[in-house]
C-alpha cells in the first residue's frame, strides 16, 4: 500500500509587507511630480524663489526623505514591526542607565572605531574623491557630526532595552577596549555588517543625483506617440524610484525598524560576484573584460520604421524594468546586497527568488541585441555575445552565493526555497527546463 502524498509546502508569510514599498513609492513619486512641476506650481502661487525645475542634488536627496518617511511610519503604525522579537527589543526590559553604562562606552568605542575606519579607507580610496563620489564624500561629511554626537542618546536608550545588549559591535569595542572577555567569532560578524554598509551606501547616494536630475529636467509632454521616447521616459522614472527606495534601505539599518543587518554573507564567493558587478572592481563597464557593447546600437536602431515592432519591444523593456523596480520597492526599508534582513515571499518574489537578477539581465539582452553589430564584424557579434553571457553567469553566481548564505540562517528562508521549487513559480519551470536540457 502506497503512502499517502505528502502535502504541498505553504509559502511563508513575508517579513515585509507591500504597503511599506508601496507607501514610499507614493512619497517619492509626489516628491518627483513637485520638482519637475514646480515652475508651473510656484507661478500659480507667486511664490518666493525658484521658478525653474528643482533638479539638483539637494532635491535629489530630498527625495530619500519622501521615500523613507511613509516607508517607516506604515512599518511602525501598520505593520507595528518594532514590536517583532526579530529587533532584538525587549520593550518590558527598561534597565537603570547605571546597569547598562558600561556596556554602552564599550560599544561606542567599537562603533566609533568602525566609523573611524570606514573614514579612512574614504580617504584613502581615490575613487570617493572624483565623479559622483564627490556628492555622497560631502553628505556624509556633513552628517558625520551629528551622526556623532545622536549615537551617544540612541545606543543608551537601545542598550536599556535589547534582549543581549552584547552585541557583535559590543564585542568589537571589547576587543579594543581589552578590559572585557569578548567572543572573537562575533567581530567578523561586526566588520563585515559594516564592510557592506559603507561600501554600498556611499554607492548608493553617488548615483542617486544624476537620474533624479536627468528625470526631472527631461521634457515628459509631446513623446506619447514615439514608442522609443516613451520607453527611455519610463525606464528612467523606475530605475530612480529603484536608487531611491534602495538607498533608504541602506541608511535605515535600524534595530527599531527590525531593519537591522541580521547577518552579512560569510562566503568570499558571494563578495566576489556581488564587488564584480559594482564600481570601481566592475568588469562589464567600458575598457572591462566583460564589456558587451563593442560596435551595438540601440534596439530601436534595428527596428526602426515597423513600428508595431517597436512599441511591441518598448512594451517589453518597460516591463522588464518595472519588474526589476517592483524587485527593490517590495523591499521597503530593507534593501541591501550581501545580507540578510528578513525573508521576502511576496511581490515577485511570490514568482521567483532572485526577480531583480532575473529581469536585469533579460532587460540587457533584449536592449542591447548583443549579437548585431554595426561593423558587420562576426567576431564583434560573437565577442559581445559571449560577454554577456559571462555577465548573466555572474549574476547567476551571485544568486547561488546569496541562497547559501539565506539557507544557513533562517528556516523560514529554507521553508520559502523548498516552496518555490514545488509550487507553480518562475523558478521550478525554469529548473525543469534547464533539467530536461543536461538530460538531453
Amino acid at each position: 500500500m502506497s503512502d499517502a502524498a505528502s502535502p504541498a509546502p505553504v509559502r511563508p508569510q513575508s517579513d515585509v509587507s507591500a504597503g511599506v514599498g508601496l507607501s514610499g513609492l507614493a512619497g517619492l513619486a509626489s516628491w518627483i511630480c513637485l520638482c519637475h512641476f514646480w515652475p508651473h506650481i510656484s507661478d500659480y502661487f507667486a511664490l518666493p524663489g525658484p521658478h525653474w525645475r528643482l533638479s539638483g542634488p539637494n532635491a535629489a536627496l530630498m527625495g530619500l526623505v519622501f521615500a523613507a518617511t511613509p516607508m517607516v511610519l506604515w512599518s511602525v503604525l501598520i505593520d507595528k514591526v518594532h514590536r517583532r522579537a526579530s529587533t532584538g527589543i525587549d520593550w518590558t526590559i527598561k534597565r537603570p542607565v547605571s546597569a547598562v553604562v558600561d556596556i554602552t562606552i564599550t560599544k561606542l568605542a567599537g562603533l566609533w572605531a568602525t566609523w573611524a575606519l570606514i573614514a579612512a579607507i574614504y580617504g584613502l580610496a581615490r575613487w570617493y574623491w572624483d565623479g559622483p563620489y564627490l556628492v555622497a564624500m560631502n553628505v556624509l561629511g556633513w552628517a558625520s557630526v551629528p551622526l556623532f554626537i545622536l549615537s551617544v542618546p540612541y545606543v543608551l536608550w537601545l542598550d536599556r532595552r535589547l534582549a543581549n545588549p552584547r552585541d557583535p559591535c559590543w564585542h568589537f569595542g571589547a576587543w579594543l577596549v581589552g578590559r572585557e572577555e569578548y567572543d572573537a567569532k562575533q567581530i567578523p560578524i561586526h566588520l563585515r555588517a559594516w564592510a557592506v554598509k559603507g561600501f554600498f551606501t556611499a554607492f548608493m547616494i553617488s548615483i542617486v543625483p544624476g537620474g533624479f536630475a536627468n528625470l526631472i529636467d527631461r521634457d515628459w509632454g509631446g513623446i506619447w506617440s514615439d514608442p522609443v521616447a516613451v520607453a527611455n521616459l519610463l525606464i528612467l522614472v523606475m530605475f530612480v524610484m529603484d536608487e531611491q527606495i534602495g538607498t533608504v534601505g541602506y541608511i535605515l539599518t535600524m534595530k527599531p525598524l527590525d531593519a537591522q543587518i541580521r547577518s552579512a554573507n560569510p562566503f568570499l564567493a558571494g563578495w566576489l560576484a556581488a564587488l564584480l558587478c559594482y564600481p570601481p572592481f566592475q568588469i562589464m563597464n567600458p575598457g572591462g573584460p566583460l564589456f558587451y557593447e563593442s560596435n551595438t546600437s540601440e534596439w530601436s536602431y534595428w527596428m526602426q520604421g515597423h513600428d508595431a515592432l517597436l512599441w511591441a519591444w518598448a512594451a517589453l523593456l518597460v516591463c522588464l524594468t518595472g519588474a526589476y523596480a517592483w524587485a527593490t520597492v517590495a523591499f521597503g526599508i530593507r534593501f541591501s546586497n550581501l545580507t540578510y534582513r528578513g525573508v521576502l515571499t511576496n511581490g515577485p518574489y511570490r514568482f521567483t527568488r532572485h526577480p531583480a537578477y532575473l529581469s536585469k539581465n533579460t532587460f540587457w539582452w533584449c536592449a542591447t541585441l548583443p549579437f548585431l553589430v554595426t561593423s558587420n564584424s562576426w567576431v564583434d557579434a560573437v565577442r559581445n555575445t559571449v560577454c554577456l553571457a559571462g555577465v548573466s553567469a555572474i549574476y547567476f553566481w551571485r544568486a547561488k552565493t546569496e541562497e547559501k548564505h539565506l539557507l544557513s540562517e533562517d528556516p523560514k528562508y529554507r521553508d520559502y526555497h523548498a516552496w518555490m521549487e514545488q509550487g507553480p513559480t518562475i523558478t521550478r519551470a525554469l529548473g525543469r527546463l534547464f533539467g530536461r536540457a543536461k538530460r538531453g
